[in-house]
């Protein structure tokens, strides 16, 4: 491989739909609204992608150091564990996606004001103790929460206010269904490397409540994000074509159905598949917001 190439999959450009499609149907919301800011939408999904970038860097360092990557991965090659990498170059990496990510803030701040500095700072210090620290998220079992909440209503939330600087109750509610299939992302990669993280003290929710468990968080994230555009249109009574994201229904039943009947490395395709339903979703949702 090509130091490109190692760098590409380094950074897991998988997840990244993963970070743009609450900045989609947030940008779609202010559109909707007529209050669309371009370059307020272009820098939220910028940022969005270092974050998320930076995060995924820091995963790869801290779990090398930590034990949670060992040569009995089931998952795609860790550039730190597998030597790829080194451990300060990965590190290095994160640092600047994260700094990056703050001087492109600036431009939200100015725009914004101090809700978005408080943000934007809780965001990247979550990203970096997702794995790094005594109490990590990934290693206590908040992670479920900081996905649900920083790739959820904060997300759709924080896109629609930085570009109509007022934030109705719609965008925020909208943001538990890409949250909610972000933390179906997580729960299937979790689910896979069960058995790595118990033996590496990692406390995921999975390894702590087993994998029954995991198998009902999943289907219960991915129904109700399904079912909130229904408690949208219903609340408001506007926008009936958000109803179309009822055909997610096709492509998500099967995955639910695998979770229950699959484990280990059988779960790879489903982590990509969750990955692409929740692209999937989104784009049906900016669709159905943005037809009359």
């Amino acid at each position: 491989m090509s130091p490109v190439n190692i760098w590409w999959e380094t950074i897991r450009p998988k997840t990244l739909p993963a970070a743009l499609a609450p900045v989609f149907i947030g940008t779609t919301m202010a559109w909707s609204d007529g209050l669309f800011h371009a370059l307020s939408a272009m820098v939220a999904a910028l940022g969005a992608v270092l974050i998320q970038i930076g995060t995924n860097l820091t995963n790869d360092y801290a779990d090398f150091f930590k034990g949670a990557d060992t040569a009995e991965r089931k998952g795609p090659t860790r550039a730190t564990q597998a030597g790829l990498l080194s451990p300060n170059a990965v590190r290095n990496g994160a640092i600047l996606a994260f700094s990056l990510a703050f001087l492109l803030g600036l431009y939200l701040v100015y725009r914004g004001g101090w809700p978005i500095l408080l943000l934007g700072i809780v965001a990247i210090f979550s990203g970096v103790t997702y794995t790094v620290g005594r109490y990590a998220l990934a290693y206590t079992g908040l992670a479920d929460l900081f996905v649900l909440v920083f790739f959820g209503p904060v997300a759709v939330g924080g896109t629609y206010y930085v570009q109509a600087l007022t934030l109705p109750l719609w965008p925020v509610l909208a943001g538990l269904g890409p949250g909610l299939l972000s933390v179906a992302i997580l729960v299937v990669n979790n689910r896979r490397d069960m058995l790595e993280d118990a033996k590496a003290d990692k406390k995921t929710l999975i390894v702590r409540f087993g994998r029954t468990f995991g198998n009902i968080w999943y289907t219960l994230c991915v129904i109700t994000a399904i079912l909130m555009p229904i408690v949208l249109y219903l609340t408001e009574r506007k926008h009936p074509f958000v109803l179309l994201e009822l055909l997610i229904l096709i492509p998500a039943a099967p995955l639910i159905l695998a979770l229950f009947r699959e484990d280990g490395v059988a779960l790879n395709p489903r982590l990509g598949a969750t990955a692409r339903l929740l692209l999937i979703y989104s784009l049906l949702f900016c669709i159905g917001w943005a037809l009359r």
